[in-house]
């Protein structure tokens, strides 16, 4: 009887183990994914531990093999490495890429701009004050949902994924206050029409 349950333990400890992508990197770490898309030259996935979360990439020459959960395995190990050469403006350019596919905390400020606006009577004036403060501020560094810290650290690349988060929220606001600014266009007609 003890056997038995050792080896139903064992089979199902060997399935919790395979439940998962493994990238083994040429540095010698080896990361749990789950991998999404193996390209031409890089490998997009998603974190094991946030499913939910961003996207990530690595490219093909950083790794040596990717072993998946089903038990197969891609070899890259004959990937010459990649030295990257990337210039400040390219950097800068990656990051206002990157704040374009990954940025999204603008949805509270945009949203509360939206909402204000439907306050009776005064809505435009009352959503003005939300989105002047919206607009004018950065967004915060918890909101920026940029895919690698790594990245970030870099200053011009950390320069143009927030100036383009900034730009993409403040795009977001006005739409929202315009929106509300013609949702509003019926509430004045009925107004007038009452008061008149």
């Amino acid at each position: 009887m003890k056997y038995i349950l050792l080896f139903i333990l064992f089979i199902c400890s060997s399935n919790i183990t395979k439940a998962q992508d493994t990238l083994s990197m040429r540095s010698g770490e080896n990361i749990l994914v789950k991998v999404i898309e193996v390209g031409t030259a890089e490998v997009k996935y998603k974190k094991l531990d946030n499913l939910n979360g961003p996207i990530f990439s690595i490219l093909k020459s950083d790794l040596l093999i990717i072993k998946y959960e089903n038990g197969t395995k891609d070899d890259f190990s004959s990937i010459k490495k990649i030295e990257e050469k990337t210039t400040v403006q390219d950097l800068y350019a990656k990051g206002q890429t990157d704040a374009v596919e990954n940025y999204v905390g603008y949805k509270i400020a945009g949203t509360t701009v939206l909402l204000s606006s439907f306050v009776p009577i005064l809505g435009p004036a009352v959503a003005i004050v939300p989105a002047l403060l919206c607009s004018s501020s950065d967004p915060k560094d918890e909101n920026l949902g940029y895919p690698d810290l790594n990245l970030m650290q870099n200053e011009q690349y950390a320069l143009g994924y927030k100036q383009k988060a900034k730009a993409i929220k403040n795009k977001k606001i006005l739409k929202n206050y315009v929106t509300g600014l013609i949702c509003y266009i019926p509430e004045l007609c009925g107004m007038l029409l009452f008061l008149w």
